[in-house]
């Protein structure tokens, strides 16, 4: 039977099937393919001429009246600030010395003079990161697309405001002259200082007229459009290092472009002067507080500061203004009226969520910018003794049952300084305050009383390392050097830090990030910001319970008691005074609100004239005297109408860490070294010969039996310690 075909479209069938795998399908997928995206194509160039053709270039977006920005306590209602912080001055191109035009080229848009003011890579980055979820505005701006987003478009970050910006620009380059566009854009950018345009740019760094920038002021100041906050020598070490980074990669760039020979490469070295500056700020103490949330926006929330200052934001902070009110006026009060040089810092912290509720940096922003909650660094003392007890407790072999050695002086091998200015430092002693003994005491009675000798042991049980381990993973952020004094608070550390470490306590061990920004929007509406509290679990909550329970004692019966008397609820602290009194602290919290109140004299370098020993109208200052009365002041009024909240009972965790009986040391003219206790299955601290049986579980922690001194008013500072100044005394 014949099986010719009938017909060519049957021969063309029967070629088709031929050349597909047997059991495949008709290959014409890919013509379909081809002809939908070539449909797609003709549409999208169809739509991209449309809207070119309807795309109007707009009237400039004059700078020069945009909106003020307000920032607003956490009510959205109240005012904390505005900030407005416009100046500019323009100049035609041709008074910008052309190196400096060069230097901006190098930097930001070398294809310039050849592009048609886009750049198709840069854009297509763009969207890939739009499309993956980033910023839709970054990356692949020529010099005209900023120039485009700066002069007549708003902020926003969208996808819908990049396509206006890359149709504008379109139109822009092909209705202006490069010069032109390069004109405006030098006489729009914000350069940082309150400056727009190159002019007033180089006024605000230089002190002088454009046209007598040299090329390397011309490469620093290409690098401060990037982020003024980053490049301003003025803002300290970090930034001018990043200054001269930039300005170096430039002026590089500049030589491969052949735009600078090498020699006047090798003349132009980053510029050794710049001038004063002080930046337009609200004053008194809520200076302070606009600084700061101009810096988290800048950092976290990710807006310029070109925007913040002419993009008429409604910023809302989580300060809370009765909170802010209080804290003020607490400080006030209690500062001694003779004292001219004393410095407070105050940071109060939501537990669990971080919100920043209330701050005192200082008395007058515009006067002094330096921040003595967030810029101060001050010794610890014995604030940070709560550290010690955290670690020891996450080693296994410690309960706050434990029973140990109280008395003073005692002698420690681990707290030896060889390098020690006295015999009693090189030996390894360590005394309590005003050398009290207390006997054999339990964890919150030597918690209570700050007792050095009972922490000293505490220390050599969980070393120095876990003991800054546990105050990093509570919230502390500065440099630790962890050595045996560290328990006694030979470490630095910010008030803010310290507010945060023990709102970590507060929230059972979940450790928030601290923030002071709530929302923010755009008067237009292009900008919608929301923040989110991050937090983490830092310490299992029935580790927190028992030294949350420790912390109890200091203000119900210990050296904190002026709190307990006056506060009416549930609360936990703990006192701390640094050696020689160049520091002085209270911090503590209920359970909806953690402080912390550190105080220090002069510049708070340690130099005599800084200690506050003998301050005028009060004498000694220490962690029990003036920070516990401005802590308490503070406390009642933020804390009334809150619901009086109890602290969990304590779980008395590592029940099996009993300690063992050790010998009691020789008592002899010189005495022996104690023996530290030594963390096998249980901690073996130093005890009498007579030594009493752990004890009970503790319903109240009793005070102990005064053996030596009434309770000391005035501090003795008689710490060793590994460092340039030994810690706390043990004043509380």
């Amino acid at each position: 039977m014949s099986t010719a075909p009938r017909s060519r479209a049957e021969a063309r069938r029967r070629s088709d099937k031929a050349r597909r795998p047997q059991g495949g399908r008709k290959r014409s997928w890919p013509r379909r393919i081809i002809y939908t995206m070539l449909a797609l194509f003709v549409a999208g160039v169809v739509g991209v001429g449309i809207a070119y053709a309807m795309t109007d270039v707009p009237a400039p977006n004059q700078v020069a009246t945009a909106q003020t920005s307000v920032i607003y306590y956490a009510d959205g209602k109240n005012e904390i600030g505005r900030i407005s912080d416009y100046n500019r001055e323009s100049v035609p191109l041709k008074q910008v010395p052309i190196h400096v035009q060069r230097a901006l080229l190098a930097a930001e848009d070398r294809n310039f003079y050849e592009n048609n003011g886009i750049s198709p890579t840069g854009i297509a980055r763009a969207v890939w990161v739009a499309v993956k979820g980033g910023a839709a505005t970054q990356g692949g701006s020529t010099i005209t697309q900023q120039y485009v987003k700066n002069y007549f478009l708003s902020q926003d970050r969208t996808l819908s405001r990049k396509a206006r910006e890359i149709l504008i620009s379109v139109k822009i380059d092909g209705q202006q002259s490069k010069d032109q566009i390069l004109e405006n854009y030098l006489n729009t950018i914000y350069y940082g200082r309150g400056a727009y345009g190159i002019q007033t740019a180089s006024k605000a760094y230089f002190g002088k007229d454009v046209s007598k920038i040299t090329p390397a002021e011309g490469a620093f100041l290409a690098s401060a459009i990037r982020g003024p906050s980053f490049y301003d020598p003025r803002l300290g070490p970090s930034q001018t290092k990043n200054a001269q980074t930039r300005s170096s990669y430039i002026l590089d760039a500049m030589v491969k472009e052949g735009w600078l020979t090498p020699q006047q490469r090798a003349a132009a070295t980053f510029p050794k002067s710049f001038v004063k500056y002080t930046p337009p700020s609200v004053g008194g103490t809520n200076g302070y507080l606009v600084q700061l949330v101009k810096d988290e926006l800048i950092k976290k929330v990710k807006v310029s500061e070109g925007d913040i200052s002419s993009d008429g934001l409604r910023i809302v902070t989580t300060i809370d203004k009765a909170k802010q009110t209080a804290a003020g006026e607490a400080i006030k009060e209690r500062i001694p009226k003779g004292a001219k040089n004393l410095h407070v810092g105050l940071a109060s912290i939501k537990p669990g969520d971080g919100a920043v509720q209330a701050l005192y940096g200082g008395e007058d922003y515009a006067k002094n910018q330096f921040n003595t909650a967030t810029d101060a660094t001050m010794q610890a003392g014995s604030v940070f003794k709560v550290f010690t007890l955290i670690a020891a407790l996450q080693s296994g072999d410690l309960s706050i049952r434990n029973s140990f050695d109280g008395n003073s002086p005692q002698y420690f091998e681990e707290f030896a300084n060889p390098g020690g200015a006295t015999d009693f430092n090189r030996r390894g002693g360590v005394r309590n305050f005003n050398d009290r003994d207390y006997g054999r005491i339990t964890v919150p009675e030597a918690t209570a009383n700050s007792v050095n000798t009972v922490y000293a042991q505490l220390n050599i049980l969980a070393t120095p390392a876990k003991t800054a381990a546990a105050a990093k993973q509570a919230g502390i952020t500065t440099k630790l050097n962890p050595n045996y004094a560290n328990v006694l608070g030979s470490d630095s550390v910010k008030v803010i830090d310290m507010a945060n470490a023990y709102a970590t306590l507060a929230a059972k061990g979940m450790r928030a990030t601290p923030y002071f920004v709530k929302s923010v929007k755009s008067v237009d509406g292009s900008f919608d910001y929301k923040a989110e509290p991050k937090t983490t679990r830092a310490f299992p909550a029935d580790l927190v319970s028992d030294v949350v329970y420790s912390m109890e004692q200091v203000i119900k019966n210990g050296s904190g008691d002026y709190a307990g008397e006056r506060l009416n609820r549930e609360a936990a602290g703990k006192t701390g005074t640094s050696s020689d009194n160049y520091s002085a602290w209270f911090d503590g919290f209920t359970p909806q609100l953690a402080t912390a109140v550190g105080m220090f004299q002069g510049d708070g370098s340690i130099k005599k004239e800084n200690q506050m020993d003998n301050v005028p109208g009060w004498g000694a200052i220490t962690g029990g005297t003036i920070p516990v009365r401005i802590w308490t002041d503070y406390m009642r009024a933020a804390t009334e109408g809150m619901e009086k909240l109890k602290f969990p009972d304590p779980a008395y965790i590592n029940k099996n860490a009993a300690p063992k009986k050790t010998q009691q040391p020789q008592q002899t003219s010189e005495p022996s070294r104690t023996q530290a206790p030594q963390p096998s299955n249980t901690p073996q601290p130093t005890t009498p010969s007579t030594t009493a049986p752990p004890s009970p579980q503790p319903s109240d922690t009793p005070k102990p039996t005064k053996t030596k001194t009434p309770k000391p008013t005035v501090p003795i500072p008689t710490l060793p310690g590994p460092t340039s100044s030994p810690a706390d005394p043990g004043t509380g």
